[in-house]
């Protein structure tokens, strides 16, 4: 194992100790129905809306029927393809919130396990996993990334090994969440890139938190593809609808 490996297993063992001693002190409360016990409760878990078909083959955006949507037939994305396990709103919205902005990363267990529910249902075939990465500036401010904590919850129920190394976000970009299609299409334009290939000849399982038009997705898949991935797949937690 590697020195950058070891270091972030124990980074990890270190913040579920912390989690653990502040739920003794705090005892969290489901974001849902706001009863104590856990940070999101069974029954909410299971009132969370799935993705179900038909969406589309290759972006995963919703169609009337099956196949390919008109923005995938007219002009095709790199990426292979884009599944999500759930539709983001709801309860969904509220625990990725508080999970992304409010330090509740023991969410990231359930929810990964959401997402690892959808692989073990459907598939999707994969060397290793690569989280979203988040620019320097941006985890040091958060202290953590989301996309990550949610492909080591993916990886523990799957078998999988994570990258976190590779793949890298080079430059700060604008948040999205008021962009369109356009604006967020080159936003993230170049915005990433690997450093060495590592990834070369592997099929790739990108993760992600929340999906909206792909943009994000897409310019991790052509930095993977530039540097020799097989293949680059995504799944995301959410999907906007």
């Amino acid at each position: 194992m590697s020195v950058s490996a070891i270091i972030e297993t124990i980074g990890l063992q270190l913040r579920d100790l912390r989690g653990q001693l502040l739920d003794l002190l705090f005892p969290p409360r489901c974001v849902g129905c706001r009863q104590i016990g856990a940070w999101i409760c069974t029954e909410c878990l299971s009132q969370i809306p799935r993705v179900e078909p038909p969406f589309c083959a290759r972006c995963g955006d919703r169609v009337t029927t099956e196949g390919l949507c008109t923005r995938c037939r007219n002009a095709p994305l790199r990426i292979e393809r884009i599944r999500s396990a759930a539709y983001f709103g709801g309860i969904l919205q509220e625990a990725i919130h508080h999970l992304k902005y409010r330090g509740r990363t023991a969410l990231a267990k359930p929810l990964g396990g959401l997402m690892a529910t959808y692989w073990q249902q459907h598939p999707m075939a994969a060397d290793v996993i690569v989280p979203v990465p988040l620019h320097a500036d941006r985890l040091r401010e958060r202290g953590y990334n989301q996309a990550a904590l949610l492909a080591h919850e993916l990886a523990r129920q799957t078998r999988l090994a994570v990258d976190e190394q590779t793949l890298v976000r080079k430059r700060a970009t604008a948040s999205q969440i008021k962009l369109d299609a356009k604006q967020r299409k080159e936003n993230v334009h170049d915005a990433f890139c690997c450093s060495g290939g590592s990834l070369a000849g592997k099929r790739v399982l990108l993760v992600d938190d929340v999906c909206t038009t792909g943009a994000t997705l897409e310019a991790c898949a052509v930095a993977l593809e530039e540097s020799g991935a097989l293949s680059v797949q995504a799944l995301t937690l959410a999907r906007a609808q």
